[in-house]
């Protein structure tokens, strides 16, 4: 039996991977204790996703309400399932800038010490195992802040000469910059994961995304860009932007484009690697222009208004640089727009939202 071990598997990332692996014929151990209803509050339980994986794939899906930091009790789970285990996909994370400043302890902790746990119950009980980490850009700090923008009339832009107009690459420092104590947390862990691949020989990977997207988000105004957005859109609750005129440009990935990546990963394993991932230049918006697709799609205004202050370390400017991953995974693709990720979470979630 082939064995594989999702984190924060009712979450966006991790729910996906679910049904991924599950649809390919794998047998899924996941493991989540809904942490992101404690992060973010009851509206953002992932209960109903972790329902829904149970009931629709029974025994081929195998739940465990553990904490990450618990390693007495993910040593059990990996000694359970042995040498079986042949991919560990890490997604479990606090994942939010403004939330890690209001509890550091928790956040670094979850971020750090729970990948180091997994980290090492995958070194000590199935050391030839693929283990995929869901890092961030935010590893990258305010840098990017630093590019020479140029201000349009819907968003913020790059010549198209720099050599970065096709997407920030895996090149750019993440040292002596503002990062977030969420940040700092997920620089930790990312190092983490890259080093126990170089020391040890292990088959690991890094995926820096950038805003990680799909109809499974269960969106707050803490995190979850678009699926929060189009939220609020479809129910009139109001939406805050914060700076940069609302220009801020992000590139959005759908879930299944990322998990579809993890899997090209899993096939042809390397060691250490790290891969900046997102929506690049087929993929992206600014948060004006996302707007402008919300209400177009539900219908309806949005309620929003605008407050100069941006949130702190937060980016002007992200288009994820893939050119890499794609160079080494020629066969991998992006499938989802911006307007069929938006068409989709509406489509998905009119039921459960309105």
């Amino acid at each position: 039996m082939t064995i594989v071990i999702v984190t924060g598997s009712a979450g966006l990332i991790g729910s996906e991977s679910v049904r991924f692996f599950c649809d390919l014929g794998y047998t899924v151990v996941g493991i989540d204790n809904n942490m992101r209803q404690v992060f973010f509050g009851e509206n953002a339980s992932t209960e109903w996703s972790r329902n829904r994986l149970l009931e629709k794939y029974e025994q081929q899906y195998i739940h465990h309400n553990i904490d990450i930091r618990d390693h007495e009790e993910i040593a059990q789970v990996f000694q359970q399932y042995g040498k079986d285990i042949s991919l560990i996909v890490h997604t479990a994370a606090q994942p939010s800038h403004d939330w890690a400043a209001r509890e550091p302890y928790t956040d670094f902790t979850v971020n750090a010490n729970g990948t180091l746990v997994l980290l090492e119950n995958t070194r000590t009980i199935c050391p030839e195992a693929v283990f995929i980490f869901c890092s961030t850009n935010k590893v990258y700090g305010d840098t990017p802040n630093y590019l020479p923008l140029i201000e349009q009339e819907l968003r913020w832009e790059i010549e198209s000469t720099h050599p970065y107009n096709q997407g920030i690459d895996e090149i750019m420092s993440i040292d002596q910059c503002k990062h977030s104590l969420f940040g700092a947390s997920k620089v930790a862990a990312d190092v983490l994961v890259q080093e126990y691949g170089r020391y040890f020989d292990m088959k690991t990977a890094v995926f820096r995304g950038g805003c990680l997207t799909g109809p499974s988000h269960s969106g707050t105004e803490l995190h979850g860009f678009l699926s929060y957005l189009m939220k609020c859109t479809m129910t009139g609750k109001h939406y805050q932007v914060y700076g940069y005129k609302g220009k801020q440009v992000r590139d959005n990935i759908h879930s299944y484009d990322l998990v579809n990546a993890f899997y090209h990963f899993y096939q042809t394993p390397r060691v250490a690697e790290v891969y900046n991932i997102g929506g690049s230049r087929f993929s992206n918006c600014s948060m004006l222009e996302a707007i402008t697709e919300c209400e177009a799609i539900a219908d309806k205004k949005l309620d929003w208004s605008y407050a100069e202050a941006n949130r702190i370390g937060d980016h002007i400017w992200w288009i994820s640089g893939i050119q890499k991953f794609k160079q080494h995974y020629p066969e991998w693709d992006l499938t989802y727009g911006i307007t069929d990720i938006l068409k989709e979470i509406y489509n998905q979630n009119t039921t459960r939202w309105l």
